[in-house]
C-alpha cells in the first residue's frame, strides 16, 4: 500500500505511457477510469483478468468501493506502470468524484468501465468520452442489494456506449434494454490451471485429507446450497468435501460441520492448480436461486482445464452450455449416486474430448481482444 504522495510519484514516472489514448485537453495520467464492486486482492476473477490485459494498452486507475477509515486517507497503489488501484477514504459514493480529484487528475477522461452500476454517480459530475458497462452478474439480486440498484442501472445504461454480459442469460435480460449488447462470458487462463495436470506439489494443509475428495473453490456465499452438500455428505461419509475460497454475507456459524466436510480458507490464485489437482472432483453446488438465476460459473471452464470431472447442480448458462461434459443433479440423492459413479469410473473419459473441443475456443486474451475491436469500433464513430 501506498499513501498519495508516494503513491503519485511513482505513477507519473512513465509520461510517454501516461500519454497514450489521450487527446487534445483529455487527462494525460489515465486514459481509463475502472469502478468495481470487488476488492483486486479478493478472490481472481473476471474483473482482474480482463483489466490486467487492457493495462497493456491503457493507462488505467482501478477505484475500488468505498470504505470509511480513520487511520489512513485515500491509498493508491502501484501495480505496474498501466495499472492503479485507488481506495478511496470516504464514507459514501457521493463523495467518489471529490476523492478522485485528490489525486490531481482533472475531470475528463477517454474511457469509462463499470462493473456495478452503483457508482453510477459519476457521470454526473466526471465527463468521459465514452462508457462501458461489464455487467458480471445481475448485483440486484445479491443478497443485502440497495433497493436504488435498479434505477442506478437504468441511468448507467442510458450513459453507455457498450454494454458487455458475462453470459449467455445475462445478455438475454440485458439486450432488450440497450442497442449495443455483447455477450462476452468469461474465460480461462488454460496454461495456469492445467498446471493441476502435471508434477506441481500438494499444499500441505489438503494433502493428509482423506481422498476421494470432492472440491469447490470460490465465494462461499449465499449463492451456495451449502444443504445439499451436507445431506450428501451424510450419505457417502468415505468422500471429503473440500472448500477453498472466503466467506461472504454469511456468517461461520451457517456453515454445515461434518467431520468429511473441510473449509481451507482464501488461497492466493497462484496455488489455485495446486490444491485443484488434489481434487479427485470438482464441484459446483449452488443453490437456484434469485441470486444465481443469471451466473455463468468462470469456474467451469477453470476445472476443465485441470481435467477434472466436474458436478454442478441445473444453472441455466451450465445447463445449455456444458451439459455435454459437466454432470447435472437435483438433489442429495442425485449427487451421491453421481460421485460414486464418476469414482468407478475408469480410462479415459467421454467428457475428455469435449473439454478439449470447448477450452481450445477460448482463452481471457481472445475475449479482451475482441473487447478491444468493439471499443475501438465505437471510439472510431
Amino acid at each position: 500500500m501506498f499513501d498519495n504522495t508516494t503513491a503519485l510519484r511513482e505513477a507519473k514516472t512513465d509520461t510517454k505511457t501516461a500519454d497514450r489514448g489521450s487527446r487534445g485537453s483529455r487527462n494525460p495520467n489515465y486514459d481509463l477510469l475502472v469502478f468495481c464492486h470487488l476488492r483486486w486482492d479478493f478472490v481472481y476473477q473476471r474483473p482482474q483478468h480482463i483489466i490486467s490485459r487492457l493495462a497493456q494498452e491503457y493507462r488505467i486507475l482501478f477505484v475500488e468501493e468505498p470504505i470509511a477509515r480513520t487511520d489512513q486517507s485515500h491509498s493508491l497503489e502501484v501495480l505496474g506502470p498501466n495499472l492503479h488501484i485507488f481506495r478511496p477514504n470516504i464514507s459514501s459514493l457521493e463523495g467518489l468524484s471529490a476523492a478522485i480529484a485528490t489525486l490531481g487528475v482533472g475531470s475528463q477522461f477517454p474511457l469509462a468501465w463499470f462493473y456495478s452500476a452503483s457508482f453510477s454517480g459519476v457521470l454526473k459530475e466526471i465527463h468521459f468520452d465514452h462508457v462501458i458497462y461489464d455487467c458480471m452478474d445481475e448485483l440486484s439480486l445479491f443478497k443485502g442489494a440497495p433497493a436504488a440498484l435498479l434505477d442506478q442501472e437504468r441511468f448507467l445504461l442510458q450513459h453507455s456506449d457498450i454494454v458487455f454480459t458475462g453470459g449467455r442469460s445475462l445478455f438475454e435480460s440485458k439486450r432488450p434494454l440497450h442497442p449495443n449488447v455483447h455477450c462476452f462470458p468469461s474465460s480461462v487462463d488454460f496454461d495456469h490451471f492445467a498446471k493441476a495436470k502435471n508434477g506441481i506439489p500438494l499444499p500441505l494443509d489438503i494433502m493428509d485429507i482423506p481422498k476421494p475428495i470432492v472440491g469447490y473453490f470460490g465465494v462461499i456465499d449465499e449463492r451456495l446450497d451449502l444443504g445439499l452438500v451436507e445431506k450428501t455428505a451424510l450419505r457417502l461419509p468415505q468422500f471429503s468435501f473440500v472448500f477453498i475460497g472466503p466467506l461472504a454475507k454469511i456468517h461461520d456459524s451457517e456453515l454445515p460441520r461434518l467431520p468429511n466436510i473441510h473449509y481451507l480458507g482464501m488461497k492466493p490464485y497462484q496455488t489455485l492448480p495446486n490444491y485443484l489437482k488434489a481434487f479427485t472432483i470438482a464441484m459446483m453446488p449452488f443453490a437456484l436461486n434469485d441470486a444465481t438465476k443469471f451466473i455463468s460459473p468462470t469456474k467451469t471452464l477453470e476445472y476443465m482445464a485441470a481435467g477434472k470431472p466436474i458436478v454442478s447442480t441445473r444453472i441455466k448458462d451450465v445447463e445449455r452450455d456444458y451439459s455435454s461434459c459437466v454432470h447435472l443433479v437435483a438433489d442429495d440423492e442425485d449427487f451421491a449416486d453421481l460421485l460414486i459413479k464418476l469414482l468407478l469410473q475408469t480410462g479415459v473419459s467421454a467428457e475428455s474430448a469435449r473439454y478439449e473441443e470447448i477450452l481450445k475456443n477460448t482463452s481471457w486474451n481472445a475475449t479482451v481482444n475482441k473487447m478491444r475491436q468493439v471499443i475501438a469500433e465505437v471510439r472510431e464513430r
